[in-house]
Formats: C-alpha cells, sequence, structure tokens
C-alpha cells in the first residue's frame, strides 16, 4: 500500500514487519503506534504480516535549524527540536538531545557540532557552533504538492517485482482506484503474479479485484478508509479459509445500516460489505467484484476462497520451478516426472488441510512444451469453500 505520509523515506518502498509497525512507528512514520494518525495502519495490521509501504508525497520539504536537517520529508519534522545544555561533568562538552513534541529520542554528548552523529530524525549540521539553547523547533518541513494518479503510478512501477497477495488503495478517486485494478489484472493475466487488488467503490468486474462497499464516517479520514482492514484480510486470510462472516474488529466507524434487500443488491453487484449483526459488524461474503459469469469462469471464481487457492497453486509451482528446475534440471521424461511428483505433492498438502478435495494424481498432467526447453503443466481441481448458507427443513410430528 501506498499513503500520504507526514514522515517517511522519499522514493522508496519500505518493508514493515507487524513487530516493526508496533516498535518503530515513529521512527518509520512519524508518530508513535497509539497515535490517531496511526489508526489506518493499525486496523491494516490487524491481519497482515508484512507490509510493502510507499510514500506517496516525496515532492515535500525537510525541517531545519541551525543544527540540525530532518532525515525526512514533511511537516512531521516540524514537530523536532533540538535542545543544548552544558554536561554537569564536563565543563567543556554540550548535552545534545533530539526531541519530537515533548519525547526525547536521543542525546549525544560531544564537545563539539563535528563530533555529532545522525540519528533516525535528523542529520546534524557539523559545522555549527554548538552554545546552550533551550528547544529550539526545526522548522519549513513540508508534504509537497498534492497527489495525483502519477504518484501512484510510481509505486506501482516499484513494487510491479515484488511478491504480494494484495495490494490495496484508499483513494476516493474513481480514476485511481480503477489504476489499482487494472494494474491487478494485467500483472495477473499478463505476467501470471497472482494477487488481488483492493478498491472503493469500483465495479470492475474482475476476479483479481474487491470492489469495497461500506464508507467510514471518522473525521479526519476519507470515506474509503474501510480499504485498510479489507485489504488486510484479504491479504491475511489463509488458504482454507473465508472472510465471510468476519468479525470487524477494527478502530473506524463504517456505514452498515443495510436493509436486506440492499444486502442482496451489494452481492449481486459483485461489493464487498460488512453490516449489522447484532451489536457486532460482520463481512456478508467474502466475494470480489467478478459479476459476469461464463463456461470459463462460472459463479465459483465471485468466491475468494477459490481465487486464494487457485493463486496458491499458482505461486506455489512458479516458485517450485524458479527455485529447483529452472536452468538445473533436463527437460526429459526424468525430469517432467520429478517436477509431476513434486507438484503432486503441493495437492496433497492443500487437499490434507482441507482448501481443496476429491483429488487424484491423474488430475495432474506435465509434459513437454512446443520446444526443447519448455514444459507445460496441466491441472485440475476442486475448491472447497467454506459454509454460507443454511436450508433447513422441520418435520413436526
Amino acid at each position: 500500500m501506498a499513503f500520504e505520509l507526514d514522515w517517511g523515506v522519499d522514493d522508496k518502498v519500505i518493508t514493515v514487519t507487524t513487530d516493526d509497525f508496533k516498535k518503530n512507528s515513529l521512527k518509520l512514520f512519524g508518530y508513535d503506534y497509539a497515535h490517531e494518525k496511526m489508526k489506518g495502519l493499525r486496523d491494516l495490521f490487524l491481519n497482515v504480516k508484512t507490509l510493502y509501504a510507499y510514500k506517496l508525497n516525496s515532492a515535500g520539504v525537510k525541517a531545519s535549524n541551525d543544527y540540525a536537517t530532518a532525515l525526512c520529508s514533511g511537516v512531521r519534522g516540524n514537530s523536532i527540536k533540538i535542545i543544548i545544555q552544558k554536561n554537569v561533568d564536563d565543563a567543556t562538552a554540550f548535552d545534545v538531545s533530539t526531541y519530537i513534541d515533548t519525547l526525547k529520542v536521543e542525546t549525544q554528548t560531544v564537545k563539539t557540532a563535528a563530533d555529532l552523529k545522525a540519528n533516525d530524525f535528523v542529520e546534524f549540521k557539523t559545522d555549527a557552533t554548538l552554545a546552550v539553547t533551550a528547544a529550539k523547533p526545526l522548522t519549513g518541513g513540508t508534504n509537497g504538492s498534492g497527489i495525483t494518479s502519477a504518484n501512484h503510478q510510481a509505486f506501482l512501477n516499484k513494487v510491479e517485482s515484488y511478491s504480494f497477495n494484495a495490494i490495496g488503495v484508499v483513494s476516493e478517486d474513481a480514476a485511481i482506484n480503477k489504476l489499482y485494478s487494472e494494474f491487478a489484472k494485467r500483472i495477473r493475466d499478463d505476467y501470471g503474479v497472482k494477487c488481488q487488488s483492493v478498491t472503493w467503490h469500483n465495479a470492475a468486474d474482475y476476479e483479481g479485484n474487491v470492489n469495497v462497499k461500506n464508507e467510514a464516517h471518522d473525521d479526519g479520514f476519507n470515506k474509503a478508509s474501510m480499504c485498510y482492514w479489507i485489504t488486510g484480510v484479504i491479504a491475511g486470510c489463509e488458504v482454507n479459509k473465508s472472510n465471510t462472516n468476519k468479525l470487524y474488529n477494527g478502530e473506524f466507524t463504517p456505514k452498515v445500516d443495510f436493509t436486506q434487500t440492499e444486502l442482496e443488491g451489494c452481492i449481486d453487484e459483485g461489493e464487498f460489505v460488512l453490516h449489522q449483526v447484532g451489536s457486532d459488524v460482520r463481512v456478508l461474503l467474502d466475494i470480489n467484484s467478478l459479476v459476469t459469469v461464463s463456461d470459463e469462469k462460472g459463479e465459483v471464481f465471485q468466491d475468494n476462497q477459490t481465487i486464494r487457492v487457485i493463486d496458491t497453486i499458482a505461486n506455489s509451482i512458479a516458485t517450485l520451478f524458479n527455485t529447483k528446475y529452472l536452468g538445473s534440471v533436463p527437460n526429459d521424461k526424468s525430469g517432467q516426472v520429478s517436477l509431476w511428483t513434486d507438484i503432486v505433492k503441493i495437492f496433497s498438502n492443500l487437499m490434507t488441510i482441507r482448501a481443496i478435495e476429491d483429488f487424484d494424481t491423474a488430475d495432474i498432467v506435465v509434459d513437454q512444451g512446443d520446444s526443447k526447453k519448455s514444459v507445460v503443466v496441466t491441472s485440475g481441481c476442486n475448491v472447497v469453500n467454506a459454509m454460507a448458507k443454511l436450508y433447513m427443513t422441520t418435520t413436526v410430528a
């Protein structure tokens, strides 16, 4: 996901684990884990293990003062202060402390500015003359100009070489939402990179896109903010699980006052929607935006659990081939049998965890391709879906 941030590294995709976010949120995003501005990321990390994050607004200005310059551009740099005091044990030395708001993040004891080392928040001006000073704020930090589709496209270009389960966007702009679903469609269909996009009010009619229905009603956040949590559950759901009826345990206030007729309409329109169930808010159905079914793509493709299974198969076989067979194993009958055996193991494991059923090894065929270097794999599977409907007949004697 890419974000408009008040702090962060410019023009670079960074890897953030759940532990990184909890422990290093201040360093990475400029605010501590519990800060209101981190609410969206807290929702996201309820269900994901790893985030590839990108700062959209990379044309900002770094805040500075006479002694230091912020490491990152953005308005959050204006909250940094430098305090210089005489060292109590050495009258020729200074204690140079870096603060964010009222939090002291570091102190260095030096005799000259040339001895100061950059920390996680500022780079010191080594030619400065140190003198005792009260809190001297850094100023002039800006977030840069408004976010456009070009900023999002720059992120998509950078992240295309990564491997991920879901790519989400939090935007009310229809064109930007479409940009993400078209990106997912291109890399899925043209390059075999299996992932799903999570977009807001975007009827893409495609199994690789999840169309989020709910609006968030939270001051300071846009209406598409439910995409944080939903991107998380799409990315983090196990291959043999479903998000149907999953409890929303995040911090936003989504619009959920739908009638039964409206909810039925959401299903027909391929919308991923949360609804009110008693005092809880839950996912209605774990579906994607595919609404036009055909002989090639039947109703089963509308279910995200199906997509997770077939994506896992595609990604697992691709990883197996790239790490064990590519450029290493001869493309003869013996090599093809070896590949067949390893692929059978992938399907057998999926049946063991009840992601597929009725698997027969005859469903897997590995043949010579149309060149000496190519190999063709043909496979079939019967995907298991979680229970979603109950039909009951009661006979009264």
